[in-house]
């Protein structure tokens, strides 16, 4: 495996690159206020939900248009200066770190919905539109945006990371949902990729390229992407099993089944009771499965009546429902609290999140493996997981101080990783690689695939002032 060998000092390797004061002076007067050099703006830039510190960038510049970030990059790219997207922050590799200094680009302004086409099932937003606030603005045409991954993240930001989140069972990811981009080159041109037709052959499938570049190829300023009606019935129901292998073994089944269920979410014993503590819920503290339905309300009650049967053959108890959305959101709100709910549990702890995904038929023997490891270790540990398509996550809470306990999560990590791939599964199905799973990518895809990458990379960003440091090093 080419992670680092010394775990217990994992830190990514931060080169500087000196930012003229001749750059932060055009900046300023082309921006005026929205460019800031004030500590206290630098470091929020500075930092995501990873466990890595990295010196903040050299200034910050907050985008209203596309027109914005193409200056901005523009003038970055006169003096060799990196650019580093910034949407709100919430990426868990150290996607948005400036481990080569640099300029941060803020896109959270950008937040207007474009178009709305109700009738081609398509919308076209800023790239800081956020999910939530996307849904809040069509929710009168009777359309829904499915992908769901927890943090109200930017649109473009979703982008970037190809995330995906509790809905993907059924919907899908970014990568599938996203239609067209916009996007500001590393030499500030403007592009864009892709269209609103359900298909196309026309050459190279650049908006694929840029679904997943983390920001290293260039800034995704405007995304259109699928829409979906709202469901006609929708009906959710948590299950409690005596064990975690019953619980995964029941969500094998019903996918292997066929069942079109839209989510179904995997909670260990720790997470139920950390959620409990953290949402003021009265859940039974034991492994659980929260699902949710979608359809016709005949069709919903088929599935769930066949989930159900299924359930009970592997001792699943206690299948309650929650039928009104207020019960809906209840539940939904504090799964995605979990995580918030877990740090809270250990005051001071910083998280490292797993983020592996296998093949369904995998998912028992990854899983189960890899909580007797979590569980022998000592270290306390919260479990989630998207199992209906094979992706879960750990997160080990530990103390930022303790050297020892950095080196035994990132051991579990890497250990885990080692177990997803030999199992032809993957090291991230939908953080991204960011700083963390560098060498992990290698292992994945072999040193040729990435040599490919770096060819891609140069090509698109020769002066390597995109997001760099970040994916694979050059």
């Amino acid at each position: 495996m080419n992670a680092p060998a010394a775990l217990a000092h994992l830190v990514p390797d931060v080169q500087q690159r000196e930012v003229p004061a001749a750059l932060i002076a055009a900046l300023k007067s082309r921006f005026g206020e929205r460019c800031s050099t004030a500590l206290a703006v630098r470091e929020q830039h500075g930092r995501d939900e990873s466990s890595f510190q990295v010196p903040p960038p050299a200034a910050v510049v907050f985008a209203e248009n596309t027109e914005d970030v193409a200056d901005a990059v523009r003038l970055a790219s006169e003096h060799d200066i990196p650019v580093i997207p910034f949407g709100v922050g919430s990426s868990l590799e150290g996607h948005l770190l400036a481990v080569q200094g640099g300029i941060s680009v803020d896109v959270g302004r950008m937040n207007k919905v474009l178009a709305v086409n109700a009738e081609d099932l398509t919308v076209t937003v800023q790239a800081g539109v956020t999910r939530k606030q996307l849904n809040d603005e069509i929710k009168s045409t009777g359309l829904f945006f499915p992908i769901d991954p927890g943090a109200d993240a930017t649109i473009g930001g979703m982008s970037a990371t190809r995330a995906s989140g509790t809905n993907a069972v059924r919907y899908g990811t970014m990568r599938e949902n996203v239609l067209a981009l916009e996007v500001v080159t590393a030499s500030g041109e403007v592009i864009r990729t892709g269209t609103r037709a359900k298909k196309s052959s026309a050459g190279y499938d650049l908006t694929r390229l840029f679904v997943g570049s983390e920001g290293t190829l260039g800034v995704i300023t405007e995304v259109t992407v699928r829409l979906y009606p709202i469901p006609e019935a929708i009906s959710a129901a948590v299950c409690s099993f005596p064990s975690i292998e019953a619980a995964v073994r029941t969500t094998i089944q019903t996918i292997q089944l066929g069942v079109p269920i839209a989510r179904v979410e995997l909670i260990d014993r720790n997470t139920v009771r950390m959620v409990n503590a953290h949402s003021k819920l009265g859940l039974r503290e034991e492994p659980m499965l929260l699902m949710e339905f979608h359809g016709s309300p005949s069709s919903v009650k088929e599935q769930a009546e066949t989930v159900q049967e299924i359930a009970s053959e592997f001792g699943g108890e206690s299948f309650e429902w929650a039928a009104t959305p207020e019960e809906r959101t209840r539940l939904w709100t504090a799964r995605h609290n979990a995580y918030f709910a877990a740090v809270q549990s250990r005051p001071g702890c910083r998280a490292i999140s797993t983020d592996t995904c296998v093949p369904i038929s995998r998912l028992a023997d990854c899983l189960l493996e890899s909580v007797a490891e979590a569980d022998a270790s000592g270290l306390p540990y919260f479990l989630v997981g998207h199992v209906g398509d094979g992706n879960f996550h750990f997160g080990y809470l530990l103390d930022p101080n303790d050297a020892k306990e950095r080196e035994v999560a990132e051991e579990l990590n890497h250990k885990l990783v080692a177990r997803a791939l030999r199992l032809e599964g993957t090291c991230t199905g939908e953080h991204g690689v960011g700083l963390h799973k560098m060498g992990f990518l290698v292992d994945e895809a072999g040193a040729g695939a990435v040599d490919m990458m770096r060819t891609i990379k140069r090509a698109l960003d020769p002066k390597n002032i995109m997001n760099p440091g970040k994916i694979f090093t050059l």
